[in-house]
């Protein structure tokens, strides 16, 4: 009797396959992972698993608050996964919006209460390549709380963060994030913070988690500093990170390259 092998055929989703499998997986992870450090360092809750990371602040924490999936669900899976997710992030005490972040495309989810917020692009630079110009800007590592106040203030007042408005010291971190994995800068221009970046380190990715320069002080090439001091610190990485649509030309220029668009939901909560 013949005997018919059996062929197991890898998707690359599988969860106990290699993160580095491909660059979608390993930045999924990655990005997971800059999300949920900071919340967990500054006494969040963090839940990781099998197929999505939680992080929750319970109180208005920008994109800080949220589930990021780490594999594309089946198509009849999806009720079951965003159920999940509700259940971690709606079924307690809390407030803020928290959001979903998917690389796949997702259903309607607005009968289920929640607002689609849009496809950011996913774009990747490569490790090595030329620097940008570092412009008259002066870049600096925080390290102490003053500059993780001026920090917090620019990206506020910058992005501009709606829910942590007006605002004030400690609205989205303390000192304790300082000790975890995400790096921040800051950029003075004549002694002034004007600019605030941030950086994690995640799977042997670099992932640039935030950049932003106040409004008055746009198109001068201080974003293109903050990029500069980012890619400088963790040289010889891949980078890679979640754009808006305004910002992906500046980052097509310096070496990332377009790789797809993930779907973000968003929910508000009381």
């Amino acid at each position: 009797m013949a005997v018919t092998e059996q062929i197991h055929l890898t998707t690359g989703w599988e969860p106990d396959g290699p993160v580095a499998d491909t660059v979608l997986r390993r930045f999924v992870h990655a990005w997971a992972e800059s999300l949920a450090g900071p919340v967990a360092a500054v006494g969040g809750r963090v839940q990781r698993r099998a197929g999505l990371v939680v992080g929750d602040l319970a109180r208005p924490a920008a994109y800080y608050n949220g589930a990021t999936l780490l594999r594309p669900p089946a198509p009849d899976e999806w009720g079951v996964v965003v159920g999940e997710v509700e259940e971690v992030l709606l079924a307690g005490p809390g407030s803020g919006d928290v959001f979903l972040w998917s690389a796949w495309p997702t259903p309607d989810l607005r009968r289920r209460g929640w607002q689609l917020e849009g496809h950011p692009p996913l774009l990747l630079r490569p490790a090595g390549g030329p620097l940008p110009p570092a412009g008259d800007l002066e870049v600096r590592r925080v390290t102490e709380p003053a500059a993780l106040a001026d920090w917090e203030r620019v990206a506020v007042e910058g992005y501009p963060l709606d829910d942590l408005a007006p605002w004030r010291p400690g609205v989205l971190f303390d000192e304790r994030v300082l000790a975890s994995p995400l790096r921040l800068w800051v950029g003075y221009a004549g002694g002034r913070p004007v600019g605030a970046a941030a950086s994690y380190l995640a799977h042997g990715l670099h992932v640039l988690a935030l950049g932003v320069v106040l409004a008055e002080t746009r198109r001068r090439g201080y974003w293109q500093g903050l990029l500069r001091a980012r890619l400088a610190d963790l040289d010889g990485l891949p980078s890679a990170s979640l754009f808006s649509d305004m910002s992906r030309d500046g980052a097509e220029r310096n070496g990332f390259l377009p790789i797809t668009r993930f779907t973000l939901w968003r929910r508000s909560r009381p």
